[in-house]
């Protein structure tokens, strides 16, 4: 089941996504899946209906928690160690935006680089949950691109300013619920050409590893998002560039890059 958050023009909606390609629609549904119980409304909205705006599926109440060099290729092409724990990090809720949102280049940076990765939307409050019932607590899944600006990020010790910027952490197109993610195609494309490609079963720590870990720290709150890290292949984007992350059986995320 995909679950997509959208605008008309009036106050963001959601909606089931049914179909594929010229044939989707949207089957609008009342409340916030997340937190509520909810309903079909009876309209359907053709996706590509010239009104129809996604947005970010979710926007996290309260955390992006993102994991670092969870591919050993990945970590390997950062000249570092592979960490013998997860190595954890947050990007703010106002660094989230959705599909086609354009990801904007600070003017503080000359080196800014796409970094698309699995996330996952957790469900129910989740504190000091064991790995065997992690999945539970999951809500489900999307595309997610760790915009990172790496010139600055080698510069200054804490990553707050490099990975937490504005537009630095597009999601969508839409959320994904009970997905097996244990081997799912990850590919980055820059323009149309391949940058990253990977799978998910070559993480270091799995997705029920990772949310027991993150919640023996934080306590997760319902729409709080997990970025599983990124395969290698990391590269710069520049003005006018179209940078897509294609996750199997997800979508496709989407974004223009500017700089003004």
């Amino acid at each position: 089941m995909r679950i997509a958050r959208f605008t008309q023009g009036s106050d963001p909606r959601y909606a089931l996504v049914e179909g594929e390609g010229e044939a989707a629609e949207l089957v609008v549904i009342s409340g916030d899946p997340i937190y509520m119980p909810v309903q079909p409304t009876g309209e359907r909205v053709p996706l590509d209906d010239d009104g129809v705006r996604l947005l970010a599926p979710v926007i996290p109440r309260s955390k992006v928690v993102a994991v670092a060099r969870n591919y050993v290729a990945h970590a390997h092409e950062m000249q570092a160690e592979v960490p013998d724990r997860p190595l954890l990090f947050f990007k703010p809720n106002t660094s989230v935006v959705g599909p086609d949102d354009p990801v904007v280049l600070p003017e503080w940076s000359d080196r800014v680089e796409h970094e698309g990765e699995l996330a996952v939307v957790i469900g129910k409050v989740t504190k000091d949950v064991s790995p065997e019932a992690a999945l539970a607590h999951v809500f489900g899944y999307t595309c997610a691109n760790d915009v990172t600006a790496r010139d600055v990020q080698r510069a200054e010790s804490q990553w707050a300013r490099a990975k937490g910027f504005d537009t630095s952490c597009p999601i969508g197109p839409w959320i994904v619920v009970d997905l097996d993610t244990e081997d799912l195609e990850v590919e980055i494309r820059v323009n149309g050409e391949r940058r990253q490609h990977g799978s998910t079963s070559q993480m270091v720590f799995d997705i029920p590893y990772l949310v027991s870990y993150v919640s023996e720290a934080f306590t997760l709150l319902p729409g709080d998002v997990i970025l599983t890290g990124t395969p290698a292949g990391v590269g710069p984007l520049v003005h006018r560039d179209i940078v897509e992350v294609e996750i199997e059986n997800i979508g496709v995320l989407r974004n223009p890059v500017i700089r003004r």
